[in-house]
């Protein structure tokens, strides 16, 4: 595998991309939106701040802090941030915070930070004390959430908090509680506790299907909080969780490929394809597990085999760069006025697939850095 043009290929999307312009937000630019504080950049800057702390090249740091600094006001305010919105996913960018604190020392990072831990004690929550996922998502738990919000509330709790870790564990234990399917050994993508949401099941209050990327999303909060709690109680709950997550999900990987199924438990079925995003975060979650002793060594070869899998399959090699393919642009669950978004089979296999979205370059660059401290 060539993998020294991955370096080459995420260096061309940095220079190609400005703080109101990213090349990978492929939202924002097919919509011409002005640029925002939000998860899909959020992303982005933490797998670029991974890559500049393997390889060295400040760019990638520079880059990020370019993009901080775009939004982020001395006083710790945070430029085109919705308090209203209660939106899980807007939370999410704040983790390059701590880094670029740490690094520089400037006061505008922690009180940036500490204005976004404050949005999380006004975020509404279920009756079992799980955040909403968003305001126009009442009583709603998406697995999505998860990874936008618990990271970040323990980066907080580590670096400026009291190290409880209480609460974040609480919510995921809910989320096994509430939202895993005992049959499939998979997660649900959305949970609505009121269960009055159009796409909810009356009697469980989950959705109809599982939903690849949104279970990457969860796989891949469970290691990076893995790497961040202290040895003990909470650490080995997660632990628990993470490693069953991990053996389940290995059963549906596609046997000549390593990916995995945009419906996942459904391979094969007309319509379904192998989709990079979710594919690439289930490589992340395994290669980085495996390296944390939270998994067997057995999941460094199998994160590695999805890795070469994507790259095989959906990275494209071009005399002007490359293009990393099969890609979901996205998808939900409702809102109300929204009913085409309804969890069935159909609406997950209709959304748009795209190339070069950080949705999916994001998690396939992670995954990278995983496979670089493999073979450096």
């Amino acid at each position: 595998m060539d993998y020294k043009r991955i370096d080459e290929f995420v260096l061309q999307l940095v220079e190609r991309s400005t703080p109101e312009r990213t090349a990978w937000n492929l939202e924002k630019l097919r919509e011409g939106k002005a640029a925002s504080w939000n998860y899909i950049d959020g992303c982005m800057l933490t797998a670029l701040m991974e890559m500049e702390g393997l390889t060295g090249d400040r760019r990638y740091f520079d880059f990020a802090r370019a993009v901080a600094d775009h939004f982020v006001g001395e006083d710790g305010s945070i430029r085109t941030f919705r308090p209203e919105a209660r939106n899980l996913d807007d939370i999410n960018e704040g983790r390059v915070l701590f880094a670029l604190y740490d690094r520089t020392g400037e006061e505008k990072y922690r009180r940036a930070a500490d204005f976004l831990r404050a949005r999380l004690d006004e975020q509404p929550r279920t009756a079992e004390g799980n955040f909403w996922h968003k305001a126009i998502y009442p009583n709603q738990v998406w697995l999505d959430g998860i990874y936008m919000a618990q990271p970040f509330y323990a980066l907080y709790e580590k670096n400026f908090g009291g190290g409880d870790y209480s609460d974040i564990v609480g919510q995921i234990k809910n989320v096994r509680a509430r939202m895993f399917s005992e049959g499939k050994g998979l997660y649900f993508h959305g949970y609505d506790a009121s269960r009055a949401a159009f796409w909810a099941d009356p009697a469980t209050g989950c959705s109809r299907n599982f939903w690849l990327r949104s279970l990457g999303w969860f796989a891949v909060a469970l290691a990076d909080l893995l790497d961040i709690l202290p040895d003990g109680g909470d650490r080995d709950s997660l632990q628990g969780i993470f490693a069953e997550l991990m053996a389940n999900v290995g059963r549906y990987a596609d046997p000549d490929t390593g990916l995995y199924w945009q419906v996942p438990d459904q391979g094969g079925r007309e319509g379904n394809y192998l989709e990079t995003s979710g594919s690439a975060m289930m490589a992340y979650a395994m290669l980085k597990g495996a390296r944390l002793g939270a998994l067997g060594r057995e999941y460094a070869a199998k994160g590695q085999r999805t890795f070469d899998g994507i790259m095989e399959k959906y990275l494209t090699f071009r005399p002007d760069g490359l293009d990393l393919g099969g890609i979901c642009l996205v998808a939900g669950l409702g809102p109300e006025d929204n009913r085409r978004r309804d969890g069935s089979y159909e609406y997950y296999i209709s959304e748009p697939v795209v190339s070069n979205d950080a949705k999916g370059v994001a998690p396939f660059v992670l995954a990278y850095t995983e496979v670089k401290r493999l073979t450096p």
